[in-house]
C-alpha cells in the first residue's frame, strides 16, 4: 500500500511540475517558438487609423518657445509610399542604409544591412528607424527651443550641402528664420552604428537670444514580437544611464502611468529604446549638463528627450553643441568601445546581463571566441561544455568517490530501513551516524548540479540576449541555434506548416536530451526513498517536456554534458571497482 501511494505521489508531483513549468517559462524564460520574422522593429498590433499630430515633438520637457507642430494627423501609410515623396539625403555605411529626411530634419530611415528578418536567405534587412505618418514610426531628430525668434521645427525644409552621408562625407544641414539666426547641423558617421551631430546656431541679429538645444528619439507603438516583450529576464523598453545609474526598471505602462506621462532625470549618460537585440540611443557629450525625460506625449507614443540649459548668444557669436546618435544592433564589443573610447558611460549596459554579469561576460567573451576559432557556433558550445566539465572534473571525482561509498553501503542502508520502517525519525539518526561511521557526505553528488545551475543560467542569457548568437547555424536542420528545434514531432519534423502547442512541442534534440538522461541516471545509485526514486525515473521525460521549447543551443548545451557525463560516470567505474560492482546488482 505505502509503494501505492509513493507512486501516486511521485506521478501527481511530476504532472505538476511538468504544467507548471510552462507558465514559469513563458513569465521568466521566454524563448523564440520560431526565428524572428518582424517586419519592423517597432509597431503594435491594431494600431490606430492616425497618429500623433505633434509626433516629433519635445514633450517630457517643456521649454519657452517650443511651439507646436503645425501640421494635422495624417493617415497611416507603407513605409515605401512615405520614403518615396524625396526631400532626402542618403545614408550608406558597411552596416548601415537609410536617409535623413531635410523635412525636420530627422533621422527616420534606418535598416540594419548585416542582419536580416528571419533566416530565409532572400529575408530583408532589419529595419529599426521608419518615418511618421507609418505604423512603425521610429525616428531621431534634434532641435532647440528660443525665447521670442522663431525656431526650426518638424516641418522645417532644410537645405543640405551634399547628397549623401558616408564615414568619408558628413552633411550639413543649414535653416535661416528670417531674423537673423542661422540654424545648421552637421552629420558625421562612422563605419557602426553612431552618428554624430553638432548643432550650431549664429546670431546675426540686434539683440542677444536664449536658446537651448536638444536630442530626442520619437517612437510610436511597441514591439509587435510577442518575444520583444519586457519580461523578468530581459528588458525591453526605455532604458538609459540617467540621473548615475543604469535604467532597467522603468516599461511603455510605467511611462504612460506616471504623473504628467513623463519620467524625469537631471542628469544623463545616454537614453533611448532598447529591443532584445536593436538599440536607439541618444547621448550628450561626455560630462555634458543635461536634463533627460521620458515620456509619452500621446497614446501609443513614446520619446526620449534630452535638453540643455538655455544660453545667452550675443549679436555676432554662435554656439555649438555636439549629440550622438546610436542606432543599430547591440554588438557587445562595439558597445563597449563606443563606452571606453568615447567616455559614453556603461553603454554595453544596453544589453540587459542583469545580476550575474559579472559571470555571463565571461561565458560570452569565451563562447565568442570559440566561434571565431571554429566558425561554428554549435560546435563552440560543445567545445565550452567541455571545457566547463575538465574545470569540474576535481569536483566531479569527488561526486562520484561518494557514490561508490554510497554503493558499497547500500546494503547497510536497506537494513536500517527495514529495521526501523515504523521509527522515521531513529531511522534518520542511524543514517546519519552510518554517514559519518562511513565518512560519506550524501550530498557530494547535488554539488555538480548546483554549479551547472549558473552555468545553464548565463549561456541562457548569452543565447537570448546577444546578437552575435542570433540565427547562427549548427549542423543539419538547425539553422537558429538561438531559437526553438523546428523538427518537432507532432509536425513531422517540420513537414507540416505549423507549430504544436508548448507543451508538445517535442522535437529532436528534446528526445535526444531526454535519452541521454535516462541513460545518464541509469548510472546513478538508486535512491533510498522510493517516492524519490519513482520521482528520477520520470525526471528525463519530465525535462523532455520542459526543455522542448527552450533555444536549441541549449539543448545541445544539456545533451553534450550529458554525453560528458556518462563517459566520465563510465570512466570512473573503472577506477572505482566497487562502484561498478555494485551497479550490477
Amino acid at each position: 500500500m505505502d509503494d501505492k501511494r509513493n507512486l501516486i505521489a511521485a506521478i501527481l508531483l511530476s504532472v505538476a511540475i511538468l504544467i507548471g513549468w510552462n507558465f514559469v517559462a513563458e513569465k521568466f524564460f521566454p524563448t523564440p517558438e520560431k526565428p524572428d520574422v518582424t517586419t519592423t522593429v517597432a509597431g503594435a498590433n491594431g494600431a490606430p487609423a492616425t497618429a500623433p499630430a505633434a509626433q516629433g515633438q519635445p514633450s517630457g520637457l517643456p521649454a519657452p518657445g517650443v511651439t507646436a507642430a503645425t501640421g494635422v494627423a495624417q493617415a497611416i501609410r507603407p513605409v515605401e509610399a512615405v520614403l518615396a515623396e524625396g526631400n532626402r539625403i542618403p545614408i550608406e555605411t558597411p552596416k548601415l542604409a537609410g536617409s535623413i529626411n531635410l523635412v525636420g530634419a530627422r533621422v527616420d530611415d534606418i535598416t540594419l544591412t548585416k542582419y536580416r528578418q528571419s533566416i530565409k536567405k532572400d529575408a530583408p534587412p532589419v529595419r529599426l528607424f521608419a518615418p511618421g505618418g507609418t505604423k512603425a514610426a521610429y525616428f531621431a531628430s534634434l532641435g532647440w527651443s528660443a525665447q521670442g525668434i522663431e525656431v526650426p521645427g518638424p516641418n522645417t525644409v532644410w537645405t543640405a550641402s551634399g547628397d549623401k552621408l558616408t564615414p568619408a562625407t558628413p552633411v550639413t544641414l543649414s535653416w535661416a528664420n528670417g531674423t537673423g539666426q542661422t540654424f545648421r547641423i552637421e552629420y558625421a558617421i562612422d563605419d557602426n552604428y553612431l552618428i554624430t551631430a553638432k548643432q550650431t546656431i549664429a546670431n546675426g541679429g540686434d539683440a542677444p537670444v536664449s536658446t537651448s538645444s536638444f536630442a530626442l528619439i520619437d517612437r510610436f507603438g511597441k514591439p509587435s514580437d510577442p518575444h520583444e516583450a519586457d519580461s523578468w529576464t530581459i528588458h525591453v523598453g526605455p532604458t538609459g544611464y540617467l540621473s548615475g545609474k543604469s535604467v532597467f526598471d522603468i516599461d511603455y505602462d510605467d511611462v504612460e502611468e506616471a504623473e504628467g506621462r513623463s519620467v524625469r532625470y537631471n542628469s544623463a549618460g545616454w537614453l533611448g529604446f532598447t529591443d532584445k537585440y536593436w538599440l536607439a540611443a541618444i547621448v550628450p557629450s561626455s560630462g555634458e549638463r543635461v536634463t533627460a525625460a521620458i515620456s509619452s506625449p500621446a497614446a501609443n507614443n513614446y520619446q526620449s528627450l534630452f535638453a540643455r540649459d538655455f544660453t545667452q548668444i550675443a549679436p555676432g557669436k554662435q554656439v555649438t553643441t555636439t549629440s550622438r546618435i546610436f542606432a543599430g544592433a547591440k554588438e557587445f564589443y562595439t558597445l563597449q568601445r563606443y563606452q571606453d573610447d568615447l567616455g559614453i558611460t556603461r553603454l554595453s549596459n544596453a544589453i540587459d546581463w542583469g545580476w550575474f554579469e559579472f559571470f555571463e561576460v565571461p561565458i560570452f567573451k569565451l563562447l565568442d571566441w570559440l566561434f571565431k576559432q571554429v566558425s561554428n557556433f554549435g560546435v563552440a558550445i560543445m567545445i565550452l561544455t567541455l571545457i566547463i566539465r575538465l574545470l569540474m572534473f576535481p569536483i566531479a571525482q569527488k561526486q562520484f568517490a561518494s557514490m561508490a561509498q554510497m554503493r558499497v553501503v547500500q546494503p547497510k542502508m536497506k537494513a536500517l530501513q527495514e529495521r526501523y520502517k515504523e521509527d522515521k525519525p531513529r531511522m534518520q539518526q542511524e543514517l546519519m551516524k552510518l554517514y559519518k561511521d562511513e565518512k560519506i557526505n550524501p550530498l557530494a553528488g547535488c554539488l555538480p548540479i548546483l554549479i551547472q545551475i549558473p552555468i545553464f543560467y548565463a549561456l541562457y542569457k548569452v543565447l537570448m540576449l546577444t546578437i552575435e548568437m542570433r540565427h547562427q547555424p549548427f549542423a543539419l536542420w538547425i539553422k537558429d541555434l538561438s531559437a526553438q528545434d523546428p523538427a518537432m514531432i507532432l509536425n513531422l519534423f517540420g513537414l507540416l506548416p505549423f507549430t504544436p502547442p508548448s507543451l508538445l512541442s517535442i522535437g529532436l534534440l528534446a528526445v535526444i536530451l531526454g535519452v541521454t538522461m535516462w541513460l545518464q541516471f541509469r548510472l546513478n545509485p538508486p535512491p533510498t526513498d522510493p517516492v524519490q526514486e519513482q520521482v528520477f525515473k520520470l525526471m528525463p521525460w519530465l525535462f523532455m517536456f520542459i526543455m522542448a521549447p527552450f533555444a536549441a543551443g541549449l539543448l545541445l548545451y544539456w545533451i553534450t554534458n550529458n554525453i560528458l557525463s556518462i563517459g566520465q560516470q563510465q570512466w570512473m567505474y573503472r577506477k572505482y571497482p566497487a562502484l561498478k560492482a555494485a551497479a550490477a546488482k
